[in-house]
């Protein structure tokens, strides 16, 4: 059997690569592969969108020369043939995402949009009830500002910012936070607060209302797929100790 890698003064064979697969916990990825592949294999390109998503790929990966081609090629291991059939496969690949989901991605959007939407807010939180009180009245009263006893109180990373933190989506923060934060209007400083082992002081500064921008849909469509291929892998593969590990129903 052919020699199909060669890694310093080390030879391996096909039959050697399997082992490997499964031992490096690969052949999830290759199953995933193959599943991808034999859904996209109808889907068609012209030669127009074949020669546009050349270029971007060259232009994203700042390949801007033969040479720099060629050694790109050598550095992957692969043949001029082998990286078309890649380019290739990821436009195919897109053209699957928008032919499958494409009228669903405004439904799914507005179902995450809780989630999605952003949020920057300022956050102080120590561990004694009363300190906790007195620093939301310093600030409540105008007698300092959250900024100057953030950097001196709080007991998180966020001290090092004046307790600003964001902008960061709706379901970063801990649960109980990002409830608080959905009801508050930007300004509005909330009370000591509990959260798990730490007393909380909280202020909105801005919300950030997500949109469906060229980004976002990407995204969305993104999030669609991998949903419906852990999906497929869940139902179509299972993977056996024996020689033959995979096996696609």
């Amino acid at each position: 059997m052919g020699i199909v890698l060669e890694i310093g003064n080390r030879v391996y064979t096909a039959e050697d690569l399997v082992p490997l697969l499964a031992e490096y916990q690969m052949l999830p990825k290759l199953a995933q592969e193959i599943i991808i592949e034999q859904a996209i294999s109808e889907i068609e390109c012209s030669e127009e969108e074949q020669t546009l998503a050349y270029n971007q790929f060259c232009q994203q990966n700042q390949i801007s020369t033969e040479q720099a081609i060629q050694a790109w090629l050598a550095k992957q291991g692969l043949t001029q043939e082998q990286f078309k059939k890649i380019i290739i496969r990821r436009l195919k690949i897109d053209k699957y995402k928008e032919a499958t989901w494409g009228n669903k991605v405004e439904q799914y959007f507005l179902q995450r949009k809780s989630q999605l939407d952003r949020v920057v807010y300022s956050l102080i939180r120590i561990d004694r009830a009363e300190l906790a009180q007195e620093l939301y009245f310093r600030i409540q009263e105008g007698e300092s500002t959250f900024r100057e006893l953030a950097m001196e109180y709080s007991q998180g990373s966020e001290a090092q910012t004046g307790g600003l933190i964001g902008p960061v989506e709706m379901n970063a923060p801990h649960p109980k936070i990002a409830q608080i934060l959905a009801t508050c209007k930007p300004g509005q400083l909330i009370p000591p607060t509990r959260v798990g082992e730490w007393i909380v002081i909280i202020r909105l500064e801005n919300f950030l209302s997500a949109k469906l921008d060229p980004p976002t849909r990407q995204r969305m469509l993104d999030e669609l797929f991998r949903q419906w291929l852990n999906s497929e892998i869940e139902q179509k593969v299972s993977f056996s100790p024996l020689q033959s590990p995979v096996q696609l129903t």
